[in-house]
């Protein structure tokens, strides 16, 4: 697709009037077609609730199913009599125009909010919300699509996403490393955030540290558990942390303002207004394949369901959740890519798969795979705080204390991370029947 986006709101190969004007590939019933495996949604991977809940309307709760522990994750929700009298193409449609009313309706709101900042980010949630649910239906049901006009949207709808996630990452990152500063430099769980408004006075004793314990050597995080006569337990923490927090907050808010700025280059451009034309035709006709209107949807849908979730239970068979299931087994402490990204890869599947099941049936949907989803976010956003750490680490001529600072909460975080996988073992291996120790 051309920057202009010229192309993909115009449709002069699909006459209007309904599924029987529609092309398409073939699509036999019981045999679930390949498709990608990888969902388009941005960098960050769209938060998906992101940085924020995802609680749009087709995220209801789902009732218990059966099983040991009243949960059978093998299996596709229930299907009502309401999809068994319905072809495939008119759910399909239905719940695509939906997603797209949402998607318009939120871009209204977003240009309305003029001056206000949180109207604005709210209307930006939604709007990202919408495009990740339209991006996630045509990936899953992508056999039962125009497949080139389907995929073309997807790219573009990933593009928007990631351009409007960023300044939200960068304010929730910032807000994350500020509170884990404050409580690593905390005496205790009882002061709370008092720790925070007391750290000038901490900085104001370092002289009297730094004359009567200079053989003593940096202290650890652990240093808490010293004698209450210690003015200042964690001298070297404190020391640093004021300066790493001020470093952090130059780095995170230019970040920001850049993010923001592109953000609202994005929403001027040309190819922003080529998508939302896209979304305004899928609003009123879903680029659909003939099959769609030829086959029920409790015939159609379903399997493709079933390989969404499919795909989702071979990628979560590959991490290592036996150690994962261990707490305190510092798996994850080693800052490495490659270490997360299988875990990256399932968060996307997580949430591939609970859009898939909402569409077929909204009125149950999967609590588990949402608390499993959120689970994987607070991995995701442990993960990117620990870089954001060590980057600001990685910058030239800082002093030791604060060097040490970053790198105590660089290993805060990645604990953050070995706790976000334990936590989502928790909720994935009970319901799996055959759970190897």
């Amino acid at each position: 697709m051309t920057p202009g986006g010229a192309g993909v709101a115009q449709r002069h190969d699909q006459p209007t009037g309904g599924p029987a004007g529609r092309t398409g590939i073939g699509y036999e019933p019981g045999g679930a077609p390949g498709a990608r495996s990888a969902v388009v949604d941005g960098p960050y991977g769209g938060n998906d609730g992101m940085y924020g809940p995802d609680d749009a309307p087709y995220a209801p709760v789902m009732a218990s199913r059966s099983g040991d522990d009243g949960t059978d994750r093998g299996a596709a929700p229930d299907i009502g009599a309401d999809l068994a009298s319905h072809m495939a193409d008119e759910v399909l449609a239905d719940y695509l125009h939906q997603q797209s009313a949402d998607f318009l309706r939120s871009l209204r709101l977003h240009r309305e909010s003029g001056s206000d900042a949180e109207g604005a980010g709210e209307a930006a949630r939604q709007l990202r919300r919408a495009a990740r649910r339209i991006s996630a239906t045509l990936h899953t049901f992508r056999p039962l699509t125009e497949e080139a006009w389907a995929d073309q949207l997807r790219s573009e709808l990933g593009w928007l996403s990631g351009a409007l996630a960023r300044e939200q990452a960068c304010a929730a990152r910032r807000e994350r490393l500020m509170a884990a500063l404050q409580r690593l430099t905390g005496r205790g769980p009882e002061r709370g955030d008092r720790g925070d408004r007391t750290g000038r006075g901490d900085r104001g004793k370092r002289g009297d540290r730094t004359t009567t314990g200079s053989s003593t050597g940096p202290a650890t995080p652990s240093a808490s558990s010293a004698p209450s006569t210690d003015p200042d337990p964690d001298g070297a923490l404190s020391a640093g942390a004021a300066r790493a927090g001020a470093l952090l907050d130059r780095q995170l808010t230019l970040a920001r303002t850049r993010a923001h700025s592109a953000a609202l280059q994005a929403l001027g451009s040309s190819r922003f207004h080529a998508v939302a034309d896209s979304v305004a035709v899928l609003a009123s006709e879903a680029p659909l394949a003939r099959t769609a209107a030829e086959l029920p949807a409790d015939e159609a849908l379903p399997p493709l369901v079933e390989q969404a979730h499919r795909r989702l239970t071979e990628a979560v068979a590959a991490l290592p959740l036996s150690r994962a299931g261990y707490p305190y087994n510092a798996a994850a402490l080693a800052a490495d890519q490659r270490q997360d990204a299988p875990w990256h890869q399932v968060r996307m599947l997580v949430r591939l798969s609970r859009y898939a099941r909402e569409l077929i049936a909204p009125e149950a949907g999967d609590l588990l795979l949402a608390e499993a989803g959120r689970a994987l976010e607070w991995h995701r956003d442990a993960a990117e705080a620990a870089a954001a750490a060590a980057a600001a680490a990685r910058t030239p001529r800082i002093a030791p204390a604060t060097a040490y600072a970053l790198g105590v909460l660089h290993a805060d975080q990645r604990h953050e991370v070995e706790a976000a996988r334990f936590a989502f073992g928790r909720v994935w291996l009970p319901r799996t029947p055959d759970r190897k120790g």
